[in-house]
């Protein structure tokens, strides 16, 4: 089955950066387009990047453009989310997400909190 594991969170200071991964596997990675999610308490999980199966595509929640990257590696079964000049609002839950039996599939979840 579907087994996304995320990792990379944590607590860091405003200004600071994260690297967040995503090992996928029971499916075939490399056909798919991943993404990344978060929520944060109280609110909805919203979209934040996707990538294409090759990567060369990639697109990015307005909020994070020009700070975050999304990337992947598909001899890996790897994507992953650099993060650079967080935000206090950037705290929350961030989650992988792959779409390989038309349903949607979630990881565990990261969580990352940035402070002021």
């Amino acid at each position: 089955q579907v087994q996304l594991v995320e990792s990379g969170g944590g607590l860091v200071q405003a200004g600071g950066s994260l690297r967040l991964s995503c090992a996928a596997s029971g499916f075939t990675f490399s056909s798919y387009p991943m993404r990344w999610y978060r929520q944060a308490p109280g609110q909805e999980r919203g979209l934040v990047a996707y990538i294409s199966t090759r990567g060369g595509i990639t697109n990015y929640a307005d909020s994070v453009k020009g700070r975050f990257t999304i990337s992947r590696d598909n001899e890996k079964n790897t994507i992953y989310l650099q993060m650079n000049s967080l935000k206090p609002e950037d705290t929350a839950v961030y989650y992988c997400n792959a779409r390989p039996n038309s349903q949607d599939n979630w990881g565990q979840g990261t969580q990352v909190t940035v402070s002021a």
